[in-house]
């Protein structure tokens, strides 16, 4: 089954293809020196896959987590692709989930001023969220994606057959993004996710139709000056217990506690059954000042205020523009 969802403002393809990996050289320009951004965690055999569709390949691994979106391993892998002589004919390909996308797009997006970025990414989570729209960041300061562009990627391949290779725990870490999309956008997806089972006949579904949500969203607001905003919902007070909970939590959890916090006492009973059904986290015990503290560091800050996305009823959202005194009301009050 293979799905081509083409994007306006940048004109590059979504695939969405059932073992596609073996026909990536199809869909991407890897006839030149390609270096593969990948993480210790990817299994070799796909790293090989790709690698043997180039003229010429270099991989470099970083380790895992969002320890590795800094700045050292940025000037690191700079310092690789000099060492290597990569040009700007060349291309950068990012195999793995949101980490190396978001660093590995970051690094394209600077490179010589830009050179060809393509990514195949390999979680759930970063299938149907960071892989789509171009945004690409590093963490600076303990700021979690306080550096970075906007860079389009030349192509994305979304091989659903990779997650077969995924821990529960990473698919429901995808799940949460996915009613992040649901809440603010759809019923439909959401009515998809309380009532299916999931199965291989039931993911291939949900991940298209949050794949299109996705990205009809960023194609009409490609720098998140106004309706690309909506997909922050979670992300404001998320961000920031993900930045405090020292590894504990995963991206995916801490924005599925983060959602709860602005919605309505009807739209968060139904985001907290649908949470509990895929085994994501209702409740965290957090520091409220280190919690306050970070955000008053969001890049979604403008001036003293801090535009949040709220939920009053399921597939719709309002936008409201809160001081950081009006956020730790909200946060004293709990979720």
């Amino acid at each position: 089954m293979k799905y081509n969802i083409r994007k306006k403002f940048e004109k590059y393809d979504i695939k969405i293809i059932k073992r596609g990996l073996k026909r990536t050289s199809e869909i991407f320009n890897l006839k030149r020196k390609i270096l593969i951004v990948t993480d210790e965690n990817i299994p070799e055999r796909y790293i090989k896959e790709v690698a043997d569709q180039t003229k010429e390949s270099l991989v470099y691994k970083i380790e895992p987590g969002e320890k590795s979106k800094s700045i050292e391993v940025y000037k690191d892998i700079m310092n690789f692709m000099i060492e290597n002589d990569f040009t700007r004919s060349d291309a950068v390909v990012a195999i793995g989930g949101g980490v190396v996308g978001d660093l590995s797009g970051f690094v394209a997006s600077t490179y010589m001023r830009g050179i060809d970025f393509y990514n195949i990414p390999t979680s759930l989570l970063a299938q149907v969220d960071s892989s789509i729209g171009g945004k690409t960041a590093i963490d600076f300061h303990g700021i979690k994606n306080i550096i970075g562009s906007f860079y389009q990627p030349k192509g994305v391949l979304i091989d659903v057959s990779v997650l077969k290779t995924l821990p529960e725990r990473e698919i429901n870490n995808g799940i949460a993004e996915i009613i992040k999309i649901a809440a603010t956008q759809s019923k439909d997806l959401f009515s998809l996710l309380e009532n299916e089972e999931r199965t291989k006949r039931t993911i291939m579904p949900i991940i298209l139709e949050a794949v299109k949500l996705k990205k009809i969203i960023a194609e009409q607001d490609e720098k998140e000056s106004g309706l690309r905003r909506v997909l922050n919902f979670g992300h404001t007070i998320g961000h920031a217990i993900e930045e405090s909970c020292e590894g504990k939590l995963l991206h995916g959890e801490c924005v599925a506690l983060g959602m709860l916090y602005f919605s309505s006492k009807e739209a968060r009973e139904k985001i907290i059954n649908l949470l509990k059904k895929y085994d994501l986290p209702c409740s965290y015990e957090i520091n409220k000042e280190k919690i306050l503290e970070l955000i008053a560091h969001d890049k979604k800050k403008y001036g003293e205020r801090i535009n949040v996305i709220y939920v009053e009823e399921i597939g719709s959202y309002i936008e409201k523009s809160l001081t950081i005194n009006e956020i730790r009301e909200i946060i004293e009050k709990g979720n």
